[in-house]
This record gives C-alpha cells, structure tokens and sequence, in this order.
C-alpha cells in the first residue's frame, strides 16, 4: 500500500465516522446537559461521607447485632473497598464502646 492510499483510506474512514457521529433531527430537539449544569453539583465531602458510613454501619449493626452478613449501607458506596472496611471497622468499635457504656463500670470488674 503506498502513501496516497494509506492517505485515502484513512480519509474516508475519518469522514465515515464524522458522519455516523452527527446530529439527526431527532436528537437536536432534545436537551443536552451543559458543562456548567454539571459542575454547579458540590463534590461529596469524603470525610463527612466516611462518617456517614461509620453511622449507617453501627446503626446497622445496632439493629441487628447477631449478623454476620452485612450488607454495605447505601451511605457507603461511595467508598473504595478499603475505605468501607476502615468505616466498618469504626462502625463496629462504635457499637461496643455503646454496649460497655450501657453496662457502666461492670466491665472493670
């Protein structure tokens, strides 16, 4: 294949592919997010939906302290697994410290 071919072909794939990509008449009517409407959104802050995991979990747990099985609250799939893990951990250490602080001093004992 020599250059003006290669250069030809490339060509009508590019004009091929601009237009398969064009806008047809029905897709012109309808709306199209702008970048603006999408950036004007705030950021989920990580620490405040860190700790709403931690909550969601220790009430999870609160609820049903005998399971084994919990399934991760709604409040943490924004987390990587590692981050879920750390939140479940806190959720957990949170519930024991509540039942050692509903037994008062007896646990020194």
């Amino acid at each position: 294949m020599n250059t003006r071919t290669a250069v030809a072909a490339i060509a009508v794939l590019a004009a091929t592919l601009t237009a398969c990509s064009g806008n047809d008449s029905a897709d012109s009517d309808k709306p199209r997010p702008t970048a603006t409407a999408a950036a004007s959104k705030p950021a989920p802050d990580p620490a405040q939906a860190r700790q709403d995991c931690v909550d969601a979990v220790k009430e999870a747990i609160d609820a049903d302290p005998g399971t084994d099985d919990l399934e991760p609250p709604a409040e943490c799939a924004s987390l990587s697994d590692s981050d879920y893990l750390d939140a479940y951990m806190d959720g957990l250490q949170a519930h024991n410290k509540a039942g050692r602080d509903a037994l008062g001093g007896s646990t020194d004992q």
